[in-house]
């Protein structure tokens, strides 16, 4: 494979470069990256400190991120690397504890199994920034693919980074407040990276835990690492079985959270955030904007009128999250993919803080958790509607998709007024009865997701219809 040809297999997302192993993840490809990661930490870091490397439960992820901190000690680096798989907010939360130059995070997320990634965490403990993507990504076309000498592995050594996150994860959290409440939780860890991490810590709050799926299986059980759907079935069974108080689990790498309330009912991660909103407010007196994505509930700005309180909308991805919190004082941030972090956390989204927060809330409140949902639904002028389409169009579909709607914008959807239209990310029409769509191609694949949110559910049907219509009439013209 050519230098320009193994370039062009490279490809950055909002966080990161993530292939399918053995097709363009290859270990040269890593060191490719790996040495344009390095390229950029010569200009921000001193090689006085040292870089971290962790890594998920991904078939060779353990190899690949040896191979990275092999790299990274050939060119003069001091390397720590995890002595397990870790969760991502842990790796990233160690970033910024060790006053490190940063972290390799080897992960691929709810990616399926044949996938793996890499990212690079910068020292503030938040995803990269654009600018700081858009140099590594520049630094790829003279990156040498070479493998690593192993001549200099006296520059690496393992560590533990689980006892400063866990002990660091106490002070968020109100302990004798949640062991008080002898809450009964079942978790499943769905063979991720939170196994060892989100059971410690419910044990040591007291709560009587059943655990499941704890090994670590490169294949995840022969389902995909995502927190949601199909893969959530045997928790519902669990805590439907034994009348738990709540259900919790994660995605591959931690970041993301799920939930089941007592009833099991998976929570939509929109609930989550509204709940939680309203714990830090009502039973911590904590303060603070509001942020969301274009994606996520409009009753978080519902809330944050109630509360007066500052509402800040970014684009999908974390990293914009990240730096709102970088750059003001942040009650809670979260997407409707189900990532969050609140005020005192790390500027990243923390799968298992998420999942205890909710814990401490019940803890707090004396409540069943469907009680607390339908409370601060109706406290935010709810409930809203939300729907999801995912459409397999290409990059040329997508590009002329987006160009005709920014140049013949419509008038009503529907039947409902277009009020405002925004081009934050993809395109969003905000209609007059307070629903909107938002057209949002992915940077990864070759979709076109179509976000909806209506104060009836009998809308979405209607909208999909017209949106669909529009989007086939553009087919004879590509």
């Amino acid at each position: 494979m050519s230098a320009a040809s193994s370039t062009q297999k490279i490809k950055f997302g909002t966080d990161g470069w993530r292939g399918i192993i053995a097709d363009d993840f290859t270990f040269k490809n890593v060191c490719k990256v790996t040495r344009a990661i390095a390229s950029y930490l010569d200009t921000a870091y001193s090689q006085e400190q040292p870089v971290l490397v962790a890594y998920d439960t991904r078939f060779l992820a353990d190899r690949f991120a040896q191979t990275a901190a092999e790299i990274l000690a050939d060119l003069g680096w001091t390397v720590k690397i995890v002595e397990r798989d870790c969760p991502t907010p842990v790796i990233a939360y160690n970033a910024r504890h060790l006053h490190s130059a940063g972290a390799l995070m080897f992960t691929a997320s709810h990616n399926p199994a044949p996938y793996c990634g890499i990212k690079y965490i910068p020292d503030y403990a938040g995803p990269a920034t654009t600018e700081i993507t858009d140099t590594i990504v520049a630094h790829l076309e003279g990156a040498d693919d070479a493998l690593p000498s192993g001549k200099n592995t006296d520059k690496i050594s393992r560590f533990d980074p689980k006892p400063d996150y866990i002990k660091f994860i106490y002070t968020l959290l109100d302990v004798e407040r949640i062991r008080s409440a002898h809450l009964k939780v079942k978790y499943d860890a769905l063979y991720s990276t939170s196994r060892g991490y989100l059971d410690t810590v419910l044990e040591h709050c007291g709560c009587q835990t059943q655990t499941f799926h704890t090994t670590r299986d490169v294949l995840f059980g022969g389902g995909v690492p995502e927190a949601k759907g199909e893969q959530l079935v045997g928790l519902v069974e669990a805590v439907k079985k034994d009348q738990a108080d709540l259900g919790l689990a994660t995605d591959g790498d931690s970041d993301r959270f799920a939930v089941v309330d007592e009833q099991g009912n998976v929570l939509a991660p929109n609930a989550v955030l509204l709940l939680l909103a309203r714990h830090l407010i009502k039973n911590k007196g904590k303060t603070g904007a509001l942020v969301r994505t274009v994606a996520t509930t409009h009753l978080l700005d519902n809330f944050a009128r109630r509360y007066g309180l500052p509402i800040y909308e970014t684009p999908v991805g974390f990293k914009y999250i990240g730096a709102k919190m970088r750059e003001t004082e942040v009650l809670i941030g979260g997407e409707e993919s189900g990532g969050l972090s609140i005020i005192g956390h790390i500027p990243e989204k923390d799968g298992i803080l998420a999942n205890m927060l909710v814990a401490e809330a019940i803890a707090y409140e004396g409540k069943p958790l469907s009680q607390l949902v339908e409370e601060v639904i109706a406290e935010a002028n709810g409930p809203l509607h939300n729907k999801r389409l995912d459409l397999h169009l290409n990059d040329d579909h997508k590009v002329a998709i987006l160009d005709y709607f920014t140049k013949n914008p419509p008038r009503d959807i529907a039947g409902i007024q277009v009020k405002e239209i925004s081009h934050k990310d993809g395109i969003k029409l905000y209609l007059e009865d307070g629903s909107w769509v938002l057209l949002r191609p992915s940077g990864t694949e070759p979709l076109m997701r179509v976000y909806m949110e209506t104060n009836s559910p009998e809308k979405h049907n209607p909208i999909a219809e017209i949106i669909g219509l529009m989007i086939n009439r553009l087919k004879p013209v590509l």
